[in-house]
């Protein structure tokens, strides 16, 4: 006889699936698709061409950020969720568990190109030349005292106090809140990449990898960092009329506004195309997007998207998504990841970020 667990188990498994099936049934004409702010302009122009080339409806893209598309996307199979979510970021693992939780067990990874992330001001000032531990000093929630091995609340209100050869400017940075994955990739490459600097803080990792994060990846809360929301067109907005205020965001906002902003140096390297793509530029990140495999072949048209992102002509080394700012795979990672989008290669979850 089976247990009263295994038969909750089971009458749940059901419900999902019976629910599941229902929504297929109810169907929908256009493919949706959530996620990342800064996949966002890619995963658009690619929606764009593939609808007024195909004639099926032009897929509805979303900006909700990587952790806000990855809920919706885990959230539930059928017609009624997400099938496409993109990514500033690979998928946690505890988001796998959850797309597998809901009943979203075939999940598609599909690594894209390259970003990086930049520390932007106004065109009205001068260009600031940061290191990692400059940004750290910073940004940071808390940080070493100078007088001894021990962290104290963040003191620094101004670059030159965190620096005596930066402006003596007020700290004022605006960047995306936890739900994005532009600022776990920028605690993690640029506040992380700082911390490491101090030996003393270096050591906790093998000690306490949890409170070593704390420290490393915990940002200010005191005025100094202001969360500007997932729109960062704003944050452009908002540097052009204050020049003395940075921006946190992907290199191809920076790309796409030149006109109005420039890119901080960082270890005196610029965020260009080339030094992202060579691996200079020290703050860089790769950018995904993640496919429902149930609902390809459901949903009409998905097929036909996903071969139109993962076509030469879109994300080659010359193709239309490296004139919009992506940095381009090298070859022999586009023909693999061509591969898995081709055969529809399902994740095992070994992928996934502790």
């Amino acid at each position: 006889m089976k247990s009263k667990s295994k038969l909750t188990t089971t009458s749940l498994a059901l419900s999902l699936a019976l629910a599941a099936s229902q929504s297929m049934a109810a169907g929908r004409d256009y493919i949706s698709i959530v996620g990342s702010s800064t996949v966002y302009p890619f995963a658009t122009v690619v929606a764009e061409r593939f609808g007024k080339t195909t004639g099926n409806p032009t897929p509805k893209v979303e900006s909700t950020g990587s952790g806000g598309g990855m809920k919706l996307f885990c959230s539930g199979v059928g017609t009624g969720h997400a099938d496409i979510t993109n990514a500033s970021r690979r998928m946690k693992k505890s988001e796998f568990e959850l797309c597998q939780s809901n009943g979203v067990t075939d999940v598609v990874e599909v690594l894209i190109g390259f970003d990086g992330i930049v520390l932007a001001n106004s065109n009205k000032t001068q260009v600031m030349d940061l290191s990692r531990k400059d940004i750290f000093l910073a940004l940071a929630k808390e940080v070493p005292a100078k007088d001894g091995e021990k962290l104290i609340p963040n003191p620094y209100k101004t670059w030159s106090d965190v620096n005596p050869a930066l402006p003596n400017t007020k700290i004022e940075v605006l960047g995306p809140p936890p739900t994005s994955g532009t600022r776990d990739a920028f605690a993690e490459l640029a506040l992380e990449g700082g911390c490491k600097k101090f030996d003393w803080i270096k050591a906790m990792k093998k000690k306490d990898k949890k409170a070593y994060k704390a420290v490393c990846h915990t940002i200010r809360e005191d005025g100094a960092y202001v969360e500007a929301g997932e729109n960062d067109n704003l944050i452009v907005q908002k540097l052009n009329a204050n020049p003395e205020a940075l921006g946190v965001f992907g290199f191809s906002f920076l790309d796409q506004n030149s006109d109005k902003v420039q890119g901080s140096k960082i270890e005196g390297v610029e965020p260009t195309f080339d030094s992202i793509a060579d691996k200079s530029y020290p703050v860089s990140r790769p950018l995904y997007f993640y496919v429902k495999k149930a609902h390809v072949g459901v949903v009409p048209g998905i097929d036909g998207y996903l071969a139109e992102f993962t076509s030469e002509k879109a994300w080659g080394s010359d193709g239309y998504l490296a004139e919009k700012g992506m940095i381009p795979l090298p070859d022999e990672t586009r023909a693999k990841f061509g591969a898995n989008v081709k055969n529809l290669t399902a994740m095992t979850g070994e992928e996934a970020l502790k």
